[in-house]
């Protein structure tokens, strides 16, 4: 049985578990090894059914547990071709570590077929990715991205689970501690979605066939669990969508959340 289990989400540290109790893989590995592999345990998984480990791109909350793990296990690295040269260059992979790029078509892990996307973020070469389970159920990971492009939008249309970014309440950053450069980033188009961008993205998905919406990557200073989930509801109100009727939410807080099943 293929479940997801959201491990870690937001700025100090981002990892996902999707897979069956035996065969795996980890969307990210964010978090410092020891944490993740406690994680795991935590929710009766071990880490030597980890098949591979998917990177979205080279940012800290994404890898600090990549070069442990990945070489403590064996565990085979994917990512971009832009995100493996990041990710050599901040010295998080090396020759230990089996890093290959990712083909166009999927690349099979854990008996699952798993596919890239372009994201739009201050990165090298950040991709989501869409993870088909055998059945033929798909997932997808659309975090860290500054807008929804129309290849985004393409891929997520027609999944049936998806992890999106709800990062920031526009409001509470504008008036928030963070210097005007940064805040400037996290609301261009290469930083990440805001609350009310995130509810207009999943109600368009939900119109499309998505069942499940988890709101993921949200940001400490700038967000609230109750904020971020009020805004995507509100949303779906005012489209006469009923919670677990037309669809189901999830708000992922910084430790995870319990397993989804398929």
């Amino acid at each position: 049985m293929t479940r997801l289990y959201p491990l870690f989400s937001g700025s100090s540290g981002n990892c996902y578990y999707i897979g069956s109790a035996e065969n795996g893989i980890l969307i990210d590995a964010g978090r410092s090894a020891r944490q993740i592999e406690t994680a795991l345990l935590q929710r009766e998984l071990d880490i030597k059914n980890v098949r591979a480990i998917f990177v979205t791109h080279e940012h800290s909350d994404h890898i600090s547990g990549l070069r442990v793990l990945a070489s403590r296990y064996r565990l085979p690295v994917y990512a971009t071709c832009g995100t493996i040269e990041a990710l050599r260059e901040k010295g998080c992979i090396n020759e230990k570590v089996n890093a290959s790029v990712l083909t166009e078509g999927g690349t099979e892990a854990g008996g699952m077929n798993v596919r890239a996307f372009r994201i739009s973020h201050d990165c090298a070469q950040g991709c989501g990715y869409v993870v088909e389970t055998p059945d033929g159920r798909k997932t997808a990971f659309a975090t860290d991205t500054g807008m929804i492009t129309d290849e985004i939008s393409e891929t997520l249309t027609g999944c049936d689970t998806v992890v999106i970014e709800s990062n920031h309440d526009i409001r509470m950053l504008e008036n928030g501690p963070y210097p005007y450069i940064l805040k400037k980033r996290i609301l261009s188009e290469y930083g990440h979605l805001s609350n009310d961008d995130c509810a207009d993205t999943a109600v368009k998905l939900i119109r499309s066939g998505t069942t499940r919406i988890l709101l993921a990557h949200l940001s400490r200073e700038n967000n609230i669990p109750v904020l971020a989930e009020q805004t995507s509801v509100c949303a779906f109100e005012g489209e006469k969508m009923k919670r677990n009727i037309d669809y189901m939410l999830t708000v992922v807080g910084e430790n995870g959340c319990g397993g989804i099943i398929y």
